[in-house]
């Protein structure tokens, strides 16, 4: 089933991440700056309307959307060598994007703050931000993007817990404060003046660690979503009440995607601008997963939190997706559906600075 054509509309985004590197000379710098022409491209190819017709055509693969900068500001990071200078290059890339996302954001008919959004839009939006008053930020939580560790950090500041590392299955909705529990008033109010932040993973590993997590180990997930995917997808099933749902393959995780409406996904594989719609909210910074403890780092330096309060360590028996993983089951699933699939989540790809993934069945023959 293809994608509405309402899925594909262009946002506007304005929050984003100055990246810092050590300093590099001018040969470095012309070395580099054949990746200009390339953001240059996909800007016009935004502009144009015309990114769909890329995809399909796979012109796509090679183009690197340069990454995210917050609200067009400087972002002072902690740089461990105080000697390090900002990159020349990234300087550059990062002004092309903001020039394009700008460009993208002018249209008229797209939403410029939370009031404009649907009332679907808004209550999904309001209800992945996160409040702590005592530090004045707003954290946009994006589930498969470290949001337990940051709940974690959000329970300790409030002092529900002691510290991070306490040993508690994390209750998702205690302790915790939520945008949605305010009237617009105080929601304006804080939306103006509060720090306002959100982290983004590149999409499809995200997907498929939501498909490994929640199909492979979670059993209200393999009943409620599994059993169904299964009945609807796989031939011979349609009426089989008996299914535990817990084989359920990456294939038919995506047929479902194919059909489902982002706005009404779960959030777990809901696109993250339905989640967090950074067009809607100006975001003061977008941390990257790929930088997650820097980027957090700065974040509690930021918001001020106490010297003691640190970012979670990962779990030992955490498995993360590598591009070894990722690489073996998207070539597993049918090209077509792939197409199909990558319009859903084309502005998680654009906006964030993640290219598309190479799916060509050169690439997964190696």
């Amino acid at each position: 089933m293809p994608p509405r054509k309402k899925e594909y509309g262009i946002k506007r985004a304005s929050g984003s991440l100055v990246h810092f590197r050590p300093p590099v000379s001018a040969s470095t710098v012309r070395r580099h700056s054949a990746v200009v022409p390339s953001v240059l491209t996909f800007a016009v190819i935004v502009a144009s309307g015309g990114l769909l017709l890329m995809i399909e055509k796979g012109m796509l693969n090679s183009v690197q959307t340069p990454p995210p900068r917050a609200n067009g500001k400087k972002v002072e990071y902690r740089l461990r060598n105080s000697d390090a200078a900002v990159d020349v290059e990234s300087q550059i890339v990062q002004e092309i994007r903001n020039r394009t996302i700008r460009s993208m954001c002018g249209q008229k008919n797209m939403p410029h703050s939370v009031w404009s959004l649907s009332p679907l839009q808004r209550k999904t939006l309001l209800q992945h931000i996160l409040v702590n008053d005592e530090h004045h930020f707003l954290y946009c939580y994006v589930p498969k993007v470290a949001c337990s560790n940051w709940k974690r950090v959000l329970k300790v500041l409030s002092g529900a817990l002691a510290n991070v590392d306490v040993k508690v299955k994390m209750d998702h909705r205690a302790d915790l404060v939520f945008l949605s529990d305010f009237p617009p008033e105080e929601i304006r109010h804080r939306l103006r003046h509060y720090f306002k932040f959100m982290f983004v993973r590149e999409p499809m590993e995200r997907l498929l660690s939501a498909y490994r997590n929640k199909f492979g180990e979670i059993e209200a997930y393999q009943h409620k979503y599994g059993a169904e995917i299964i009945r609807r997808y796989r031939k011979g099933y349609a009426k089989d009440k008996k299914i535990a749902g817990n084989d359920v393959t990456f294939t038919e995780f995506v047929r479902y995607l194919l059909d489902e409406d982002p706005e009404r996904m779960n959030e777990h594989w809901m696109p993250i601008y339905n989640l967090c719609q950074p067009c809607a909210i100006e975001y003061d910074f977008i941390g990257l997963y790929e930088r997650l403890e820097s980027d957090a780092a700065y974040v509690l330096e930021r918001v001020g939190a106490p010297q003691h309060v640190r970012f979670p360590e990962r779990q030992t028996w955490y498995k993360p997706v590598t591009k070894e993983t990722l690489h073996y089951y998207l070539c597993t699933v049918p090209q077509k559906f792939l197409k199909e699939l990558l319009p859903k989540y084309i502005l998680d790809f654009s906006l964030f600075g993640y290219p598309l993934p190479n799916t060509t069945t050169e690439y997964c023959r190696h």
